[in-house]
């Protein structure tokens, strides 16, 4: 259905009432100029839509882009479908493209070819390892003990606990050190070594410095 707004009742308004008493009179009714009331009587035809206001916005814009362009962009995509925004201009530039970045962002947005990033693959839990044996894997852990859990001759002064657990019989040996050093672990591994009644195999830690000393650029060797 053809809308008809308050300009175009106004033209059509302005038009018969000139067909019946002229163009000076209507000018002087309607306080307008001569020459608005020619060119809408000149563009009417007998049709609302010949009284609408035409759109000024150019067919062309003088900066837009060229049909090589064009080509050279949609055939790059295509190759570069997930390539950024920076990264893909720079492609582009390499083979004469001149633009700037904004006016490529604009591009691409208009286009819908605007590089979709790949969704980060899920996070699939490692199943855990069941033991199937005593000594396998034995767990380290290294824990500050407390002030509020010293008691008697032992107040005052600073502990630390080492934890080792058997991940399959769930063996547990503990011992506490006042230092936290690589010397106290090599002693707590002895220790252990020679308390647990099997070989073993394997003993994970967190990786702490105590363990990995050598690692560190300041540790010895």
């Amino acid at each position: 259905m053809t809308s008809i707004t308050q300009d175009i009742k106004y033209r059509l308004s302005l038009i018969k009432y000139a067909e019946k008493f002229g163009v000076t009179k209507t000018a002087i009714k309607y306080k307008t100029n001569r020459q608005y009331i020619y060119r809408w009587k000149r563009r009417y035809d007998g049709s609302i839509e010949s009284l609408r206001e035409l759109s000024r916005r150019p067919h062309h814009h003088p900066n837009q882009h060229t049909p090589e362009e064009i080509k050279l962009i949609s055939d790059m995509r295509r190759r570069n479908p997930d390539a950024g925004l920076v990264v893909f201009w720079v492609k582009l530039m390499q083979r004469g493209y001149s633009r700037s970045i904004p006016g490529l962002y604009r591009f691409l947005r208009k286009q819908g070819i605007m590089a979709v990033k790949p969704a980060n693959p899920k996070y699939v839990a490692k199943p855990y390892e069941q033991m199937s044996y005593p000594g396998q894997r034995i767990q380290i852990d290294v824990k500050f003990v407390p002030s509020v859990c010293l008691v008697n001759e032992a107040k005052g002064q600073h502990f630390y606990q080492y934890t080792a657990i058997d991940e399959y019989s769930r063996w547990r040996f503990v011992e506490a050190f006042e230092e936290h050093s690589s010397y106290s672990s090599a002693l707590f591994l002895e220790h252990l070594i020679k308390a647990f009644p099997c070989p073993i195999k394997c003993i994970q830690t967190d990786n702490g410095q105590e363990f990995t000393k050598r690692f560190s650029s300041y540790g010895g060797s």
